[in-house]
């Protein structure tokens, strides 16, 4: 058995990304942990929205059947305004509770900033020091994050690692419907409709008919 993390800036950036991969990985018997960095400042967003997509993220990982989930409640698209000492710190805390073998991190070619900073910060968590890293870190692709920046001139997405999820597609999609105030409908890329076949079109790739797609960072091997 793994012990699996996944790391995700906001509600709703692990399913879009790894909600398939996370699937296989509890049907494999791994323990799977998610952290969601950040929460909306109810000033800026409202308080019913912000506890909505709180609900949503709760819902979300019951239906997945996560072991846990940690929410570092860090300030959502003002990420850059805290010190990187205290983000450091935070998924520090996350990654010397979890002692994760399998690491899921935003791609740190993500058009937004607080994607940019949490992959960073987690990096510099993941130092190869100390005996504690994790042996295996993934970086995942999110609709309208990843695709959306200005590759080639900024880093591009370009996956290494493919991983089977015709098995889970279907449950994947259902979790995603349910972050119901983030999903929009088609031809939005935050649509069931373009998750859908974005899964198709990386698997079909590899001769697969649903994959998620990711780019392999690191990989230790003994």
């Amino acid at each position: 058995m793994a012990s699996v993390l996944v790391i995700a800036p906001h509600p709703d950036d692990e399913v879009l990304g790894v909600g398939g991969t996370v699937l296989k990985h509890l049907a494999g018997g791994d323990a799977v942990h998610i952290a969601i960095c950040t929460r909306g400042e109810e000033s800026r967003f409202g308080a019913e929205q912000v506890e909505r997509v709180q609900a949503e993220a709760r819902a979300v990982h019951a239906l997945l059947g996560v072991t846990g989930s940690t929410f570092l409640d860090l300030p959502a698209a003002r990420l850059d305004t805290v010190p990187g000492t205290d983000i450091n710190e935070a998924i520090g805390r996350v990654l010397a509770g979890v002692r994760p073998d399998v690491l899921y991190v935003p791609h740190p070619g993500d058009v937004h900033r607080d994607h940019q900073l949490v992959f960073q910060s987690v990096m510099v968590c993941c130092r190869p020091i100390g005996g504690s890293v994790a042996r295996r870190i993934l970086a995942y692709e999110t609709v309208s994050e990843t695709d959306w920046y200005a590759a080639p001139i900024t880093s591009a997405f370009v996956p290494n690692v493919f991983v089977d999820i015709s098995d889970h597609v279907e449950r994947k999609l259902e979790a995603c419907a349910m972050y119901a105030s983030q999903i929009k409908p088609a031809p939005d890329q935050r649509s069931i409709h373009a998750l859908h076949a974005l899964s198709v079109t990386r698997g079909h790739a590899m001769g697969m008919k649903h994959a998620e797609a990711f780019m392999l960072i690191r990989e230790l091997r003994g």
